[in-house]
């Protein structure tokens, strides 16, 4: 009885979360759900009307994949009332998917802890992440972490699917090659994937667009939110006349200005992957060390993926959700050790929350409160970067461990 209780509060809750944060979109200021009026909406209808295919026809911001979801909820806005609610309805649907997975039936302590840390994040970071496509990718990345030891094959399929919808699950992929120890059949997986997604490109003739969502991230400027824009934004709110906020209409995106903002836009892709490169490089280590699942996997996963936010020049809201699969499956593990993390993470999703939608004019209009608070989270992200490396650092072999 106990057992049923308590799953059937996990569905109660569930259910009252998605609905809460669906309905905040509506409500809070700055157009939390306008990237689907302005961006998603627009690509459906261009794919659907014989405009061209984003990715297919051009080069897209977006791997290939993403499209689909997109083009899914245009045929359900009408039924449903409306683009931003069959999204909604969508993200909802995927997300159940994976949450019953992760629940089961409710008796593993640690997987009730991390079903409620996942709603806990939802709430406090509110809208953003549910209406973006980085929400779609959360439930593929969890279900993939999850089946990673017994199923590696359908695993790592499904974070390939993740990565050609939003590129972040490559981090988890990376992270499951280099410590699963069926290393084949991770690699078989994402790899058949991949080449079935080429094919499709292929066949619909975008073979020499497949890879142009790469080339629109590295020639980006420095966005607004991002944590090595901080210097420079601060010199906008102290006002000084060589810094500025500009606003790309192509990407629609504000981006800060500056003495050497050109410079250090460049430099930031390379130090991104020079980092990331050396995190997996000492994950390796572990693993030929012989480190087990349990140990290694959680803080490489982690600070892979913050490398990817914390050095991205990119610094939208809705990458937090990026944190979401591997504290979940840390919890899931080893509740005891990652519960501290995770309240570490809640915090930065509450304040990303106030940064975005809450405070955004007053940090698009350069106020030192709503800077204030953005410093404060990207201090934070830097902080959780710097604890899963050390993490990362400390993992021992099993016979090491008392």
């Amino acid at each position: 009885m106990e057992t049923v209780s308590r799953r059937a509060w996990l569905w109660i809750a569930f259910v009252l979360v998605h609905l809460a944060v669906a309905a905040s979109g509506f409500v809070w200021p700055t157009q939390p759900m306008g990237d689907l009026s302005i961006a998603y909406g627009p690509w459906a209808r261009q794919a659907l009307t014989g405009g061209g295919i984003p990715g297919i026809a051009a080069d897209w911001v977006y791997p290939q994949l993403a499209i689909v979801p997109m083009v899914v909820v245009q045929t359900w806005a009408d039924l449903f009332g409306g683009y931003e609610i069959a999204w909604a309805i969508l993200v909802t649907l995927c997300d159940a998917l994976a949450f019953a997975l992760l629940i089961g039936s409710a008796r593993s302590k640690g997987r009730v802890l991390a079903a409620w840390f996942w709603l806990a994040f939802a709430v406090a970071l509110g809208p953003v992440g549910m209406y973006r496509i980085d929400a779609l990718t959360v439930p593929l990345a969890i279900a993939g972490c999850l089946w990673l030891v017994g199923r590696p094959v359908l695993a790592s399929a499904l974070l390939a699917i993740g990565t050609w919808i939003k590129v972040w699950p490559a981090a988890l992929l990376l992270t499951a090659l280099i410590v699963v120890r069926r290393r084949l059949a991770v690699f078989t997986g994402a790899a058949v994937t991949t080449a079935v997604v080429l094919f499709g490109i292929l066949a619909l003739g975008g073979i020499t667009h497949a890879l142009g969502f790469v080339g629109g991230q590295t020639g980006r400027g420095l966005q607004l939110e991002a944590p090595v824009s901080a210097y420079l934004l601060w010199r906008v709110v102290f006002r000084m006349p060589d810094s500025a906020i500009v606003y790309d209409q192509a990407l629609n995106t504000l981006q800060v200005q500056g003495p050497g903002a050109e410079v250090v836009s460049a430099v930031m892709t390379p130090l991104l992957f020079v980092v990331l490169a050396a995190v997996a490089a000492l994950g390796a280590v572990k693993a030929v060390r012989g480190a087990s699942f349990v140990r290694l996997f959680p803080p490489l996963a982690l600070a892979v993926t913050l490398g990817f936010i914390v050095l991205n020049k990119v610094g939208s809201p809705q990458f937090q959700v990026w944190l979401i699969a591997p504290l979940v499956l840390a919890l899931a593990i080893d509740r005891r050790r990652w519960r501290g993390f995770a309240v570490a993470a809640l915090a930065t999703a509450l304040l990303t929350q106030f940064v975005y939608p809450l405070t955004y004019l007053g940090v698009m209009y350069a106020e030192p409160g709503p800077v204030a608070i953005l410093t404060a989270r990207n201090l934070l992200l830097v902080a959780l970067f710097v604890w899963s490396v050390v993490e990362l650092a400390r993992v021992r072999r099993p016979s090491s461990i008392l």
